[in-house]
């Protein structure tokens, strides 16, 4: 008798174990779908508030834009001064307002750099020889400025101002890498 109700118990623990265990897939799956609706309404938001503000997008002080981007992402104030831009990789070099450090602009990740300076027979290590791009410390702390971290209009404002500060016409990016070091 106490084997029959101990499996009787034991079939009951088992049956609403299944039960509960459906329910709550079944309230992931609508969770889930929530989710993705969400997703979905905030890049929409994001398409229409963007399509609004594009239409007026202009950077009337590069370096002050620079700045503030570069702020944001590092969570303190560089006070950037540009040194010089070079063609050859495409790069920004600039310092702290104190001397302290300096720091490097480029569209180039760091794959992308790491893939040049490995190439002995590439031109641009030959052509590029004083690019401080192509000779980066390892200590150098790289930060990633996209539309996530440089606001809605970063891509957009990034060819204005890139070319405000360089002179040189930049294709359309999404990303800009940043190389900080002493």
């Amino acid at each position: 008798m106490e084997i029959v109700l101990a499996i009787v118990v034991v079939m009951a623990v088992i049956f609403f174990g299944a039960l509960i265990s459906m329910g709550n897939e079944r309230q992931r799956k609508a969770i889930d779908g929530l989710r993705e609706q969400t997703v979905l309404w905030a890049i929409q938001d994001l398409r229409i508030k963007r399509e609004r503000l594009a239409r007026d997008v202009q950077v009337s002080d590069p370096l002050d834009w620079l700045n503030k981007i570069s702020a944001g992402v590092c969570g303190y104030d560089l006070n950037l001064q540009i040194i010089e831009a070079f063609d050859e990789p495409r790069s920004l070099i600039c310092t702290s307002g104190d001397g302290s450090s300096k720091i490097v602009f480029t569209p180039l990740s760091p794959v992308d750099l790491r893939n040049i300076r490995n190439s002995k027979r590439n031109r641009l290590v030959q052509v590029a020889g004083r690019n401080p791009l192509l000779s980066l410390p390892r200590d150098v702390k790289v930060h990633e400025i996209s539309v996530l971290n440089g606001g809605i209009l970063f891509d957009l404002e990034i060819s204005l101002a890139w070319k405000g500060l360089t002179g040189q016409r930049l294709e359309s990016i999404n990303r800009l890498w940043m190389f900080e070091y002493s």
